[in-house]
């Protein structure tokens, strides 16, 4: 090989180095250690989930069985959440009713319908994101969760969160966007801006639920929902 075509396949190289790692930083990777050639994960490490979610694995497996507040003893089943693990956009609902009480499932009834066209008309499909509640467990006659309720089971929420590591979260109702504010504004006032939860950003909208009763306020979510895919690409 000529001396100027070790120089061009050299130069070749560098730039798709260069793309490597300007595509790393844009994930969010800002450093990482090398590894020598003959060194190789064992297996054990190999087959190890990502961190996030042997992170919600742990989290489930300490809340199955949960007795820490009164709603454990009407609940059929604890309905932990479900979703994408990797998705950035996580949806954070109120509590479990009837139907997702049975499946086990979050927004599985009328509202979750609902949610789920909400998510298809954001271009996603369900499995993409992550959907979760304040509590675990559905409260009787499908009633707000109450302060004692949510103090609860909101630490296993922010730890939910926290392992979900999401770009975005958007609080379905009232429930969820005061829990996640520490604050006990309507959610008239939360919605129609960028908060921040532990510095990610949160838009607050209406529960589905509302919605079903309230179809005049869906034009209203809709334009929380294209909050929340313009933050999503930013």
């Amino acid at each position: 090989m000529r001396p100027e075509d070790d120089i061009r396949e050299l130069a070749a190289c560098l730039d798709r180095l260069r793309w490597t790692v300007s595509g790393l930083r844009a994930g969010g990777i800002q450093e990482w250690r090398h590894v020598p050639r003959n060194l190789t994960p064992a297996k054990s490490e190999a087959s190890r989930p990502p961190a996030g979610e042997a992170a919600l694995e742990a989290l489930g497996l300490e809340l199955k069985g949960c007795t820490r507040c009164r709603l454990h003893s009407g609940r059929k089943s604890l309905v932990f959440g479900e979703g994408s693990v990797r998705s950035g956009l996580v949806f954070v609902g109120e509590g479990p009713g009837f139907e997702e009480d049975q499946q086990g499932r979050p927004f599985v009834g009328r509202a979750g319908r609902l949610l789920d066209k909400m998510i298809e008309a954001m271009g996603f499909h369900r499995p993409e994101v992550y959907i979760c509640n304040v509590v675990k467990c559905r409260p009787p006659e499908n009633r707000t969760p109450q302060s004692d309720e949510i103090e609860a089971c909101s630490p296993f929420l922010f730890r939910q969160i926290e392992a979900l590591a999401p770009k975005v979260i958007c609080a379905l109702g009232a429930c969820a966007a005061q829990t996640l504010l520490g604050r006990a504004s309507p959610i008239s006032r939360l919605r129609g801006r960028i908060h921040f939860w532990r510095g990610v950003p949160l838009i607050c909208t209406f529960h589905p639920a509302y919605l079903l009763r309230n179809a005049a306020q869906k034009g209203a979510a809709w334009q929380d929902l294209k909050e929340v895919i313009g933050t999503l690409r930013s």
